[in-house]
């Protein structure tokens, strides 16, 4: 289950979960940090508590997670959740995780650690639409990605030499699952959806929770790349006004979920993807019917 976030995933998932005994695999390159909470929109604790998550609160912020990392986690996930006699929901919006999981992914070189943290270290000073026009230059193709791939390409391309899609093109391994995709997305209330979202997300404590990671985590940090918790640091630190700051998350969200968007529009086709508008009135016939075509 997929789509752009605030598109409504997570409440269908555990609608889903209610009828059925499922583990929820988060496909959601945010929530796997422990302490980034709010701005994140992971699951209550009641609702995991209710139902079994995998993928989330599994790294500290100072690590980093790639897609092939992660497929190799929901790998674990999935089949631990089998032997368990529960079927596996994977649910979240970040296309490359997908793609790893069950689609083709290449063999990642090695770095030198040394030299990729110096790099993070000063890349992390520069804005995402700086790291864009970079990565247009050195590899066009994947510049239309979010902050975290943006990095990662510009990583390859100095560190080892190689155009990260030209390593993707010639060193493909085979998919590990294969899955038939509900693409949850509400149309164009998703942009009121994620001003509602934002405007709860500062009431729900966004703020104080930003407050405590200064104090505790690196500003170059990984789990800071998350949308919307630089420009909540630059709230907190006294460099942007509450307004201001509301608006640039809202922005900022809205131009990462047009690039999910297009990730998904030219990625999923055919006859194993469902396309699912929450807001219609026959949501639950649809999405039950999904699931037991997957299940048959």
């Amino acid at each position: 289950m997929c789509g752009p976030t605030s598109a409504g995933k997570t409440r269908l998932a555990l609608w889903l979960a209610d009828r059925t005994d499922v583990t929820i695999i988060s496909a959601d390159s945010r929530q796997l940090y422990r302490g980034f909470d709010v701005g994140t929109a992971k699951p209550t604790a009641a609702e995991r508590r209710a139902v079994p998550h995998c993928g989330i609160d599994v790294l500290d912020p100072t690590e980093r997670a790639s897609a092939a990392w992660w497929a190799d986690r929901a790998d674990e996930w999935i089949r631990a959740a089998l032997a368990s006699n529960r079927q596996p929901l994977v649910v979240g919006g970040t296309g490359l995780y997908l793609r790893a999981l069950f689609g083709d992914l290449f063999h990642e070189p090695p770095l030198d650690e040394a030299r990729r943290a110096m790099l993070q270290q000063e890349l992390s000073a520069y804005s995402t639409e700086t790291l864009r026009r970079w990565v247009r230059a050195l590899d066009p193709s994947r510049a239309a990605l979010g902050r975290t791939q943006l990095l990662r390409a510009l990583e390859i391309a100095l560190l080892a030499g190689r155009r990260m899609s030209d390593l993707h093109r010639e060193q493909r391994r085979p998919a590990r699952w294969s899955a038939r995709y509900l693409v949850v997305d509400p149309g164009p209330e998703l942009a009121t959806r994620i001003e509602t979202r934002a405007h709860a997300m500062l009431r729900s404590g966004w703020r104080h929770e930003v407050r405590r990671l200064i104090g505790e985590v690196p500003a170059d940090a990984p789990a800071w790349n998350a949308t919307g918790y630089r420009t909540i640091r630059l709230l907190e630190t006294g460099e942007l006004s509450e307004r201001d700051a509301l608006h640039r998350v809202i922005v900022d969200t809205r131009q990462y979920a047009k690039r999910q968007r297009t990730w998904f529009r030219h990625q999923l086709a055919g006859d194993d993807v469902t396309r699912l508008d929450p807001r219609d009135s026959d949501w639950q016939a649809g999405a039950l019917s999904w699931w037991q075509t997957w299940q048959a």
